[in-house]
Protein backbone atom coordinates (compact mmCIF):
# COMPACT_ATOMS: atom_id res chain seq x y z
CA UNK A 1 0.00 0.00 0.00
CA UNK A 2 1.51 3.30 -0.96
CA UNK A 3 2.25 5.86 2.12
CA UNK A 4 0.98 9.03 2.20
CA UNK A 5 1.67 11.86 4.28
CA UNK A 6 -0.72 14.55 6.13
CA UNK A 7 -0.03 17.25 3.99
CA UNK A 8 -0.35 14.88 1.18
CA UNK A 9 -3.55 13.98 2.68
CA UNK A 10 -5.15 17.08 3.27
CA UNK A 11 -4.43 17.98 -0.41
CA UNK A 12 -6.22 14.89 -2.23
CA UNK A 13 -9.30 15.53 0.52
CA UNK A 14 -9.50 19.12 -0.91
CA UNK A 15 -9.53 17.89 -4.41
CA UNK A 16 -11.91 15.66 -3.38
CA UNK A 17 -14.34 18.22 -1.74
CA UNK A 18 -13.93 20.58 -4.82
CA UNK A 19 -14.90 17.72 -7.13
CA UNK A 20 -18.33 17.04 -4.86
CA UNK A 21 -18.71 20.32 -5.15
CA UNK A 22 -18.93 20.81 -8.56
CA UNK A 23 -22.31 18.70 -8.07
CA UNK A 24 -23.64 19.35 -5.20
CA UNK A 25 -23.51 23.55 -4.66
CA UNK A 26 -23.10 25.37 -1.15
CA UNK A 27 -22.77 22.26 0.70
CA UNK A 28 -18.64 22.33 1.63
CA UNK A 29 -19.21 21.92 5.63
CA UNK A 30 -21.88 18.81 5.27
CA UNK A 31 -19.26 17.27 2.80
CA UNK A 32 -16.38 18.51 5.11
CA UNK A 33 -18.20 15.73 7.81
CA UNK A 34 -19.12 13.06 5.10
CA UNK A 35 -15.86 12.56 4.00
CA UNK A 36 -14.20 12.95 7.28
CA UNK A 37 -16.73 9.76 8.68
CA UNK A 38 -15.04 7.95 5.35
CA UNK A 39 -11.37 9.06 6.71
CA UNK A 40 -11.99 7.91 10.03
CA UNK A 41 -13.62 4.45 8.37
CA UNK A 42 -17.06 5.02 9.47
CA UNK A 43 -20.74 5.35 7.91
CA UNK A 44 -22.55 7.98 7.38
CA UNK A 45 -26.45 8.51 7.77
CA UNK A 46 -27.33 11.75 5.81
CA UNK A 47 -31.08 13.38 6.63
CA UNK A 48 -32.85 15.93 5.59
CA UNK A 49 -35.89 16.74 3.57
CA UNK A 50 -36.40 15.47 0.11
CA UNK A 51 -34.54 16.85 -2.75
CA UNK A 52 -31.55 18.33 -0.71
CA UNK A 53 -28.83 15.69 -3.12
CA UNK A 54 -27.98 13.30 -0.48
CA UNK A 55 -28.33 10.67 -3.13
CA UNK A 56 -26.31 13.22 -5.44
CA UNK A 57 -23.42 13.63 -2.85
CA UNK A 58 -23.26 9.95 -2.48
CA UNK A 59 -22.73 8.84 -6.04
CA UNK A 60 -20.26 11.81 -6.24
CA UNK A 61 -18.49 10.87 -3.49
CA UNK A 62 -18.28 7.27 -5.20
CA UNK A 63 -16.95 8.96 -8.41
CA UNK A 64 -14.58 11.12 -6.69
CA UNK A 65 -12.83 8.49 -4.42
CA UNK A 66 -12.91 5.83 -7.48
CA UNK A 67 -15.02 3.70 -5.65
CA UNK A 68 -17.46 0.77 -6.86
CA UNK A 69 -20.59 1.92 -6.36
CA UNK A 70 -24.16 0.29 -5.33
CA UNK A 71 -27.66 1.77 -4.38
CA UNK A 72 -30.44 -0.59 -2.60
CA UNK A 73 -33.86 1.39 -2.56
CA UNK A 74 -34.87 0.40 0.49
CA UNK A 75 -38.74 -0.24 0.73
CA UNK A 76 -40.95 -2.28 2.46
CA UNK A 77 -41.14 -5.08 0.55
CA UNK A 78 -36.99 -5.61 0.66
CA UNK A 79 -36.05 -8.91 1.95
CA UNK A 80 -32.45 -9.34 3.89
CA UNK A 81 -31.43 -11.40 1.31
CA UNK A 82 -31.59 -8.66 -1.59
CA UNK A 83 -29.04 -6.94 -0.11
CA UNK A 84 -26.78 -9.53 1.28
CA UNK A 85 -27.26 -12.37 -1.46
CA UNK A 86 -28.37 -15.48 -1.59
CA UNK A 87 -27.55 -19.42 -2.61
CA UNK A 88 -28.98 -20.13 -5.86
CA UNK A 89 -29.27 -23.52 -7.49
CA UNK A 90 -26.85 -24.30 -10.60
CA UNK A 91 -28.24 -26.42 -12.70
CA UNK A 92 -25.50 -27.29 -14.99
CA UNK A 93 -23.00 -28.03 -12.05
CA UNK A 94 -26.14 -29.21 -9.79
CA UNK A 95 -24.14 -26.93 -6.97
CA UNK A 96 -25.43 -24.06 -4.84
CA UNK A 97 -23.50 -20.90 -5.89
CA UNK A 98 -23.65 -17.79 -3.57
CA UNK A 99 -25.12 -14.83 -6.07
CA UNK A 100 -23.56 -11.49 -3.93
CA UNK A 101 -25.71 -8.73 -3.46
CA UNK A 102 -25.48 -4.95 -3.72
CA UNK A 103 -23.55 -5.04 -0.34
CA UNK A 104 -20.43 -6.65 -2.18
CA UNK A 105 -19.66 -3.16 -3.00
CA UNK A 106 -16.79 0.20 -2.62
CA UNK A 107 -19.78 2.52 -1.41
CA UNK A 108 -23.17 1.41 -0.86
CA UNK A 109 -26.46 4.13 -0.84
CA UNK A 110 -29.22 2.73 1.23
CA UNK A 111 -31.51 5.11 0.17
CA UNK A 112 -34.80 6.05 2.40
CA UNK A 113 -33.12 3.33 5.08
CA UNK A 114 -35.88 4.16 7.43
CA UNK A 115 -38.70 2.77 4.42
CA UNK A 116 -38.01 -0.77 4.81
CA UNK A 117 -39.19 -3.08 8.19
CA UNK A 118 -36.49 -3.68 11.09
CA UNK A 119 -35.41 -7.65 10.04
CA UNK A 120 -33.78 -5.81 6.45
CA UNK A 121 -32.55 -2.95 8.60
CA UNK A 122 -30.39 -5.25 10.93
CA UNK A 123 -29.02 -7.32 8.04
CA UNK A 124 -26.96 -4.15 6.88
CA UNK A 125 -25.21 -4.02 10.62
CA UNK A 126 -22.96 -6.87 10.36
CA UNK A 127 -21.88 -5.75 7.40
CA UNK A 128 -21.48 -2.24 8.91
CA UNK A 129 -19.91 -3.47 12.03
CA UNK A 130 -17.85 -6.39 11.08
CA UNK A 131 -17.08 -5.89 7.43
CA UNK A 132 -19.10 -9.29 6.28
CA UNK A 133 -21.85 -11.02 5.92
CA UNK A 134 -23.50 -14.46 7.11
CA UNK A 135 -25.48 -16.44 4.57
CA UNK A 136 -27.08 -19.70 6.22
CA UNK A 137 -23.91 -19.77 8.17
CA UNK A 138 -21.06 -19.25 5.98
CA UNK A 139 -19.56 -16.23 5.82
CA UNK A 140 -18.19 -13.42 3.14
CA UNK A 141 -15.73 -11.33 3.88
CA UNK A 142 -16.91 -7.61 1.75
CA UNK A 143 -14.32 -5.58 0.08
CA UNK A 144 -12.02 -2.88 1.95
CA UNK A 145 -12.57 -0.46 1.69
CA UNK A 146 -16.28 -0.26 2.58
CA UNK A 147 -19.05 2.47 3.47
CA UNK A 148 -22.52 2.70 3.84
CA UNK A 149 -23.57 6.03 2.97
CA UNK A 150 -27.42 5.90 4.17
CA UNK A 151 -30.38 8.21 3.25
CA UNK A 152 -33.53 8.94 5.78
CA UNK A 153 -36.22 11.58 5.35
CA UNK A 154 -37.83 12.96 8.43
CA UNK A 155 -40.98 14.00 7.14
CA UNK A 156 -43.55 11.47 5.55
CA UNK A 157 -43.99 9.42 8.16
CA UNK A 158 -46.79 7.44 7.09
CA UNK A 159 -45.21 3.76 5.81
CA UNK A 160 -41.36 4.32 7.69
CA UNK A 161 -39.60 1.83 10.04
CA UNK A 162 -37.47 4.28 12.26
CA UNK A 163 -33.98 3.66 12.98
CA UNK A 164 -33.79 1.78 16.56
CA UNK A 165 -31.34 3.47 18.42
CA UNK A 166 -28.58 0.70 18.75
CA UNK A 167 -28.64 0.80 14.81
CA UNK A 168 -28.10 4.68 14.41
CA UNK A 169 -25.39 4.50 16.73
CA UNK A 170 -23.83 2.19 14.36
CA UNK A 171 -23.58 5.50 12.15
CA UNK A 172 -20.66 7.45 12.99
CA UNK A 173 -22.09 10.18 12.08
CA UNK A 174 -25.38 11.96 10.90
CA UNK A 175 -25.43 14.46 8.98
CA UNK A 176 -27.51 17.60 7.41
CA UNK A 177 -27.47 18.92 4.16
CA UNK A 178 -29.90 21.86 4.75
CA UNK A 179 -32.06 24.27 2.33
CA UNK A 180 -29.57 26.50 -0.06
CA UNK A 181 -29.37 30.21 0.49
CA UNK A 182 -31.30 31.76 -2.69
CA UNK A 183 -27.70 32.84 -4.72
CA UNK A 184 -26.69 28.87 -4.11
CA UNK A 185 -29.97 27.97 -5.35
CA UNK A 186 -29.97 30.16 -8.31
CA UNK A 187 -26.18 28.52 -8.92
CA UNK A 188 -27.86 24.97 -9.45
CA UNK A 189 -30.43 26.34 -12.01
CA UNK A 190 -27.77 28.19 -13.90
CA UNK A 191 -25.45 25.21 -13.69
CA UNK A 192 -28.44 22.80 -14.78
CA UNK A 193 -29.11 25.14 -17.85
CA UNK A 194 -25.08 24.96 -18.80
CA UNK A 195 -25.10 20.82 -18.60
CA UNK A 196 -27.96 20.93 -20.60
CA UNK A 197 -28.58 17.39 -19.54
CA UNK A 198 -29.92 15.97 -16.20
CA UNK A 199 -27.09 13.40 -15.24
CA UNK A 200 -24.07 14.86 -13.96
CA UNK A 201 -20.25 13.07 -12.71
CA UNK A 202 -17.67 14.76 -10.88
CA UNK A 203 -13.89 13.35 -11.61
CA UNK A 204 -12.38 10.56 -10.01
CA UNK A 205 -9.59 11.82 -7.25
CA UNK A 206 -8.22 8.47 -5.76
CA UNK A 207 -8.81 4.88 -5.74
CA UNK A 208 -9.30 2.73 -3.30
CA UNK A 209 -5.87 1.64 -2.93
CA UNK A 210 -6.04 5.80 -2.54
CA UNK A 211 -8.46 5.84 0.19
CA UNK A 212 -7.15 3.13 2.33
CA UNK A 213 -3.91 5.28 2.31
CA UNK A 214 -5.52 8.15 3.38
CA UNK A 215 -7.51 6.23 6.60
CA UNK A 216 -3.86 4.52 7.54
CA UNK A 217 -2.66 7.98 7.42
CA UNK A 218 -5.00 9.67 9.96
CA UNK A 219 -4.50 7.42 12.47
CA UNK A 220 -1.02 9.11 13.01
CA UNK A 221 -2.57 12.33 13.70
CA UNK A 222 -1.65 13.46 17.22
CA UNK A 223 -4.44 14.08 19.65
CA UNK A 224 -3.16 15.90 22.90
CA UNK A 225 -4.55 14.33 26.04
CA UNK A 226 -6.45 17.30 27.43
CA UNK A 227 -8.42 17.27 23.77
CA UNK A 228 -9.21 13.42 24.50
CA UNK A 229 -10.63 14.37 27.86
CA UNK A 230 -12.61 16.82 26.44
CA UNK A 231 -14.12 14.58 24.24
CA UNK A 232 -14.72 12.14 27.25
CA UNK A 233 -16.56 15.32 29.47
CA UNK A 234 -18.58 16.14 26.43
CA UNK A 235 -20.06 12.88 26.51
CA UNK A 236 -20.58 11.71 30.09
CA UNK A 237 -22.16 15.11 30.07
CA UNK A 238 -24.82 13.61 28.10
CA UNK A 239 -25.44 10.98 30.68
CA UNK A 240 -26.32 13.29 33.45
CA UNK A 241 -27.92 16.04 31.89
CA UNK A 242 -31.43 16.41 33.14
CA UNK A 243 -33.77 16.83 29.51
CA UNK A 244 -32.13 13.05 28.59
CA UNK A 245 -33.44 9.72 28.84
CA UNK A 246 -30.55 8.19 27.76
CA UNK A 247 -27.15 10.14 27.27
CA UNK A 248 -24.67 8.38 24.66
CA UNK A 249 -22.67 5.33 24.79
CA UNK A 250 -18.77 5.24 24.93
CA UNK A 251 -19.41 4.80 21.07
CA UNK A 252 -19.81 9.04 20.99
CA UNK A 253 -16.57 9.69 22.73
CA UNK A 254 -14.95 7.43 20.41
CA UNK A 255 -16.97 8.87 17.61
CA UNK A 256 -15.64 12.37 18.18
CA UNK A 257 -11.96 11.66 18.68
CA UNK A 258 -11.96 9.59 15.50
CA UNK A 259 -14.03 11.72 13.28
CA UNK A 260 -12.27 15.26 14.87
CA UNK A 261 -9.07 13.27 13.53
CA UNK A 262 -10.17 13.26 9.86
CA UNK A 263 -11.65 16.90 10.76
CA UNK A 264 -8.13 18.08 11.49
CA UNK A 265 -6.68 16.71 8.17
CA UNK A 266 -9.17 17.98 6.07
CA UNK A 267 -8.64 21.60 7.58
CA UNK A 268 -4.82 20.75 7.30
CA UNK A 269 -3.47 19.71 10.24
CA UNK A 270 -1.47 17.11 11.88
CA UNK A 271 -2.98 17.52 15.53
CA UNK A 272 -6.63 17.91 16.70
CA UNK A 273 -8.00 21.35 18.39
CA UNK A 274 -10.96 20.78 20.55
CA UNK A 275 -12.67 23.22 18.16
CA UNK A 276 -12.19 19.90 15.82
CA UNK A 277 -14.18 18.47 17.90
CA UNK A 278 -16.93 21.32 18.55
CA UNK A 279 -17.56 20.84 14.25
CA UNK A 280 -18.24 17.15 14.60
CA UNK A 281 -20.01 17.15 17.76
CA UNK A 282 -23.88 17.24 16.71
CA UNK A 283 -23.24 15.17 13.39
CA UNK A 284 -21.26 12.49 16.16
CA UNK A 285 -23.63 12.86 19.19
CA UNK A 286 -27.09 14.08 18.51
CA UNK A 287 -28.17 10.48 16.94
CA UNK A 288 -26.71 9.11 20.16
CA UNK A 289 -29.07 10.91 22.85
CA UNK A 290 -32.67 10.49 23.42
CA UNK A 291 -34.57 13.16 24.61
CA UNK A 292 -37.47 12.94 27.63
CA UNK A 293 -40.77 12.17 25.36
CA UNK A 294 -42.66 14.64 28.11
CA UNK A 295 -40.38 17.75 26.57
CA UNK A 296 -41.21 17.94 22.83
CA UNK A 297 -43.74 20.08 23.64
CA UNK A 298 -40.67 22.53 25.16
CA UNK A 299 -39.35 22.35 21.64
CA UNK A 300 -36.13 20.22 23.53
CA UNK A 301 -34.36 18.16 20.86
CA UNK A 302 -31.26 16.59 20.96
CA UNK A 303 -29.51 19.02 18.72
CA UNK A 304 -30.14 21.72 21.99
CA UNK A 305 -28.99 19.29 24.27
CA UNK A 306 -26.34 19.07 22.71
CA UNK A 307 -25.46 22.82 22.24
CA UNK A 308 -25.95 23.26 25.59
CA UNK A 309 -23.18 20.67 26.96
CA UNK A 310 -20.45 22.08 24.63
CA UNK A 311 -21.39 25.28 26.45
CA UNK A 312 -21.29 24.08 29.92
CA UNK A 313 -18.03 21.62 29.14
CA UNK A 314 -14.82 23.55 29.87
CA UNK A 315 -12.80 23.95 26.57
CA UNK A 316 -9.05 22.66 26.95
CA UNK A 317 -6.69 25.49 27.22
CA UNK A 318 -3.09 27.11 25.72
CA UNK A 319 -2.16 23.34 26.67
CA UNK A 320 -3.40 22.36 23.04
CA UNK A 321 -1.85 25.26 20.90
CA UNK A 322 -0.85 24.08 17.79
CA UNK A 323 3.16 22.37 17.36
CA UNK A 324 5.70 23.57 15.56
CA UNK A 325 5.54 21.10 12.53
CA UNK A 326 1.47 22.14 12.27
CA UNK A 327 1.00 22.65 8.64
CA UNK A 328 -2.65 24.75 9.11
CA UNK A 329 -4.70 25.71 6.42
CA UNK A 330 -5.04 29.11 6.31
Amino acid sequence: MTTLSLAQVSDRAQRILDEVERAVVGKRHAAELVLSGILAGGHVLMEDYPGLGKTLAARSFAQALGLEFSRAQFTPDLLPSDLTGSFLYDQRSHEFTFRHGPLFTGLLLADEINRTPPKTQSALLEAMQEGQVTVEGETFPLPRPFHVLATANPVEYEGTYPLPEAQLDRFLLRVSFGYPSPKEEWEVLQRRMARRQEAQTVGQVCDAEGLLAMQQAVETVTVDEAVGQYCVKLVDATRRHQSLLMGSSPRGSLALLLTARAHAVVRGRDFVTPEDVKAVAHAALDHRVTVRPELWMNEVTSATVVESVLSATAVPGAATAAPASAYARP
